[in-house]
């Protein structure tokens, strides 16, 4: 159960964070969601034009497997909303500096510089809501859960 449910937050949560980026440039037009879906500089990989679906499906993986990681460290002991967030403001720890590696090992793709403050701030707006939404969701399907038995 651990398993499909952190499928499920994952997924959620990173379907939000894309569209929510993609919303974002397309206001904004600072190149986030481009740098989110950027696999150019992986060997292998970044040599193939993949369609914007195939990358999406890459960020998802990730997503999925955050989610997971989550919803294992969640279950190990009943925690409160709070403990919740923290856990996932920790496991967000590696997001603002995704950001600047990701721009700086861009070969090809138009991505924001590690400069732009404004595209830093897109970013971390969006992974912000990110982090919050994995207790969100979690707490949520476990009151789903919880009314369902």
């Amino acid at each position: 159960m651990k398993l499909l449910k952190g499928i499920w937050i994952g997924f959620w949560s990173g379907l939000i964070l894309g569209l929510l980026l993609k919303w974002i440039q397309s206001v904004t037009g600072e190149q986030v969601y481009t740098l989110l879906l950027n696999v150019d500089f992986i060997p292998l990989i970044g040599d193939v034009q993949w369609s914007e679906i195939t990358e999406f499906i890459f960020h998802m993986s990730i997503s999925l497997f955050i989610g997971v990681v989550f919803v294992y460290l969640a279950k190990r002991r009943n925690y409160s909303f709070g403990q919740l967030v923290i856990i996932s403001l920790l496991l967000s720890i590696p997001f603002p500096f995704l950001y600047f590696l990701l721009s700086w090992l861009a070969v090809e793709a138009d991505v924001p510089a590690p400069t732009d403050l404004g595209a830093f701030l897109y970013w971390m707006f969006a992974h912000l809501t990110y982090a919050l939404l994995l207790p969100i969701l979690y707490k949520t399907f476990e009151r789903k859960n919880a009314v369902s038995q």
